[in-house]
């Protein structure tokens, strides 16, 4: 395998787009206005836990093995290529999405690194689902956890980057993807292959993919218990498409545009809020609903009240999960669920 160590993130990163955040990029929510349902590549997030490698597709080697095959099997990047594909546009979310707001917000501040709510976004994934590789290798009736491996640099002490998948959800929906929206992954988001984990944390998408081991015994790693623990399906968010501390004019007429999402399954309405949650009206939104990816809406306000304010935004899932005023503290600062408090001003003209 052909490796080149580069710059932490290939791809350019204006400030316009995005904050930088460590080894991560966060995309900056006003840089989604008027872009339509995916996310643009120049602007989808990045979160890295080392550097991006830059791999030569023709020395790329996919290794599936373990004791829950029956057939080890290694797949070139042009085998992958000629397998029926499959297609499916799904959200990728960093599980510490939202994570400054339990400092900034509820006062419980937390280590990490502090995103905002841009460490996601959603791509049209083209693929192989990982179902059918594991099927072409044998996939034993007693296996019980799939493990990707990254090819990226070791992490510290903990080695790559890898992470366990029960067979069942391997077997559900996950997608060995090499395209994103519509061409070739970029460096940064995985070339030549990564897994696409609909509706899970971000950190069991592993990019780089060169290695699957399936065993027949459950498997921890460090990114299942130094990190990451019980973190799995994301929970329900929303967010306005507009700068932090926005400003508007009294009296003028707006329409205010947002997304919502939910790892567990469609979103089925949002409310917004313009006085601190005193009421809430109900958002209009006629875009796609799809079970893993986000919905778009928008709303109508115009405002009365000079000063500083803030907007909430609130969705509820097919499920019955509401956003909470209040989220759960997690020790690590993951799974930040609550309605996030947006600043605005409003001037006099």
């Amino acid at each position: 395998m052909t490796t080149h160590a580069v710059a932490t993130i290939v791809k350019p990163l204006p400030p316009h787009l995005f904050i930088r955040r460590e080894t991560g990029a966060e995309m900056r929510w006003e840089a989604m206005a008027g872009q339509g349902y995916h996310t643009p590549v120049d602007r989808f997030f990045v979160r890295n836990h080392t550097a991006t490698p830059l791999l030569d597709p023709s020395t790329w080697r996919l290794r599936l093995h373990g004791d829950g095959l029956r057939r080890p099997l290694t797949l070139t990047y042009g085998q992958l290529l000629a397998m029926p594909p499959a297609t499916i546009d799904a959200a990728v979310e960093c599980a510490g999405n939202g994570r400054r707001f339990y400092g900034t917000q509820q006062h419980q501040p937390v280590e990490g690194t502090a995103w905002g709510l841009g460490a996601i976004g959603v791509a049209r994934w083209r693929g192989v689902p990982l179902r059918h590789l594991l099927q072409l290798a044998g996939l034993r009736e007693d296996a019980v956890d799939v493990v990707a491996e990254g090819l990226d640099a070791p992490f510290e002490d903990h080695g790559h980057v890898r992470r366990p998948l029960p067979v069942s959800k391997a077997l559900a929906d996950v997608l060995v993807a090499y395209e994103m929206n519509g061409r070739p992954l970029p460096p940064d988001h995985g070339f030549p292959a990564r897994l696409v984990v609909p509706g899970w944390a971000g950190t069991a998408s592993i990019k780089w993919l060169g290695d699957i081991e399936v065993s027949t015994r459950p498997v921890a790693t460090p990114w299942t218990t130094a990190f990451y623990r019980d973190v799995s399906v994301q929970p329900v968010k929303s967010a306005f498409e507009l700068p932090w501390e926005a400003t508007f004019v009294r009296g003028r007429p707006y329409i205010l545009h947002g997304r919502s999402w939910s790892g567990a399954g469609r979103i089925v309405e949002v409310e917004v809020s313009f006085d601190g949650g005193a009421s809430w009206r109900a958002a209009e939104h006629h875009g796609r609903r799809l079970a893993r990816a986000w919905l778009p809406w928008h709303i109508g306000w115009s405002p009365r009240e000079t000063g500083d304010h803030v907007l909430l935004a609130r969705a509820t899932d097919e499920h019955g999960a509401v956003q909470p005023l209040l989220a759960p503290w997690h020790p690590q600062g993951y799974h930040f669920d609550a309605v996030v408090q947006h600043p605005i001003r409003v001037t006099a003209g």
